[in-house]
């Protein structure tokens, strides 16, 4: 990889036809949140719906394994970024380790509900051991596409109610933590791409990563299906009840495919950079919908608004008793 003398600013300069860099006030920072005791109190858990529920299970099934290759990717570069990077690469690897813990978890409980995720696992360990087996900077890329991608769905989960509309209380905040901090450090692995291949021709970078993030989707989208369908047939729907059902969920109501084609396409746009769209409010929101369940408690702040202690009253009410 080679080090080259440089500050920031190298990283930034050779960016300039390629995008902007992370914010220079960001601050990456892991918040550690526990939800290992969250009961999945139904199986369909997103709001009765079996075709979010599969949805959300099957994507839940690429994280552990999936962020414990992005840190093993990123840190390999930390030594050699400039300082702020280093940083921020620090701030990602605390952040992933602890939503690959959070959810090997989840996952636990996905199969004590009865479901059978070893065929969903058995294929991302083909795919991760495929990319694996790359040059280091091809792993880079790789990790760069998949991050772009877990951003913008982040940023969609967030943005839009309607996907955890009526989910298990505790699932539904897991989901909105993972998501803030997907957004928090959507830069990182774009900008060691960027410090990575600083002596590459802007166009060779381009084709590139635009190369890659089409190879990436594609089998993104092919395994995620693929998963999403197994998981439920193992819920009593196949066929073409299957197909249409989950049609409608991912480009009609509340469309996750749909609504994130736009954003993808800006990956492939000149001057792209994942922060060329500051949407550090989404953190603040996801944070207000999670942290809300502390309203509750009696050990909460003194300083409540008067805002959270009605969302926290508005959850209490529609919870639902627990599955025995």
């Amino acid at each position: 990889m080679g080090d080259v003398p440089s500050s920031q600013d190298s990283a930034i300069a050779d960016a300039t036809i390629v995008g902007s860099a992370t914010p220079a006030d960001l601050h990456i920072q892991s918040r550690n949140r526990h939800f290992s005791t969250a009961v999945i109190e139904r199986r369909r858990w997103v709001g009765g719906d079996p075709y979010a529920s599969a949805f959300f299970n099957a994507l839940s099934v690429t994280f552990p394994k999936g962020e414990t290759f992005f840190m093993k990717v990123l840190k390999q570069y930390r030594d050699e970024v400039p300082e702020k990077l280093a940083r921020e690469i620090r701030g990602f690897v605390q952040q992933e380790a602890v939503h690959s813990r959070e959810h090997l978890f989840f996952n636990k409980q996905i199969e004590q509900t009865d479901f059978d995720l070893t065929r969903l696992e058995q294929a991302l360990t083909d795919v991760i051991d495929k990319i694996g087996n790359m040059p280091l900077i091809r792993q880079l890329v790789a990790t760069t596409c998949l991050e772009h991608l877990t951003a913008i769905m982040a940023a969609e989960f967030i943005e839009n109610p309607a996907h955890f509309r009526d989910a298990d209380e505790e699932q539904r905040k897991m989901w909105l933590w993972h998501a803030s901090e997907e957004v928090e450090h959507k830069g990182v692995a774009y900008d060691t791409w960027l410090h990575a291949t600083r002596d590459w021709s802007p166009m060779k970078r381009w084709i590139t990563q635009s190369a890659f993030m089409i190879r990436i989707s594609l089998g993104f989208a092919k395994n995620r299906t693929k998963g999403i369908f197994d998981l439920l047939k193992q819920d009593g729907i196949s066929g073409p009840r299957a197909w249409f059902g989950f049609a409608h969920y991912a480009l009609v109501s509340p469309a996750p495919f749909r609504r994130t084609l736009g954003p993808w396409f800006l990956f492939f746009l000149p001057g792209f950079h994942p922060w060329n769209k500051d949407d550090r409010g989404l953190i603040q929101l996801a944070e207000s919908e999670y942290e809300a369940a502390i309203m509750d408690s009696p050990e909460a702040p003194e300083n409540i608004t008067a805002t959270g202690a009605t969302m926290g009253e508005r959850r209490k009410k529609k919870r639902l008793p627990k599955v025995a």
